[in-house]
């Protein structure tokens, strides 16, 4: 699993020379994607403390990050520095390969009491490393209220950086946090309306 998953990260992470100019100030779109379904209740994909819409034609898939995280098997060590980011570990991703862009929207979660909405992003995005120009907002969304944060990421292995978004939101089961990567930057602003779809209609499950 470890190793499948280990390709997946560096295929959404992987930068080109596009996003190596890169600013926040235009990452916010306020566009939505058109809604292909829904993820987090009971029969979806994910089972998850919350529920959303996913862009049409993005495929959800479960990832089991909390049992591989609380196995102390020393070959699970390369699966858990994957899954674990700061306080949640990853749970779902949401592949946009199928509606022909390169990235994920993963979500992962946490603990109750690891921490109010903007506490838990900040870790998260602090957990990332090499992270910059982040812009923090408060958002309220289906009685929820969350934090965003837009900003970029350099990779020290490729020299190059990229944008990237992520929220959080506290539900009565623990955080919850969506993180949209991309190849580079250019694939993050065209899968931005999928990340804001998600915002719009992120609700408690």
């Amino acid at each position: 699993m470890a190793l499948a998953l280990l390709a997946g990260l560096l295929t959404g992470c992987r930068v080109s020379a596009r996003a190596t100019d890169v600013s926040v100030s235009g990452a916010a779109s306020e566009a939505a994607a058109q809604s292909g379904g829904t993820v987090g209740g009971s029969g979806s994909a994910c089972r998850l403390p919350v529920t959303f819409d996913t862009a049409r034609g993005w495929r959800a898939e479960a990832v089991d990050g909390l049992a591989a995280v609380a196995s102390n098997a020393p070959d699970d060590d390369l699966a858990q520095s994957l899954l674990r980011q700061g306080p949640v570990t990853l749970v779902c991703e949401i592949d946009a390969k199928p509606a022909g862009a390169v990235g994920f929207l993963r979500v992962s979660t946490g603990e109750p009491g690891s921490g109010d909405a903007g506490a838990v992003l900040r870790a998260f995005v602090a957990a990332e490393g090499h992270t910059g120009r982040a812009r923090y907002r408060a958002f309220t969304s289906g009685g929820l209220t969350g934090t965003r944060v837009d900003y970029v990421y350099t990779s020290d292995l490729l020299g190059e950086s990229k944008k990237e978004s992520a929220l959080a939101v506290v539900t009565p089961g623990g955080p919850v946090v969506l993180h949209l990567g991309g190849l580079d930057s250019a694939e993050h602003e065209e899968m931005l309306p999928a990340f804001e779809l998600a915002r719009q209609t992120l609700r408690p499950a």
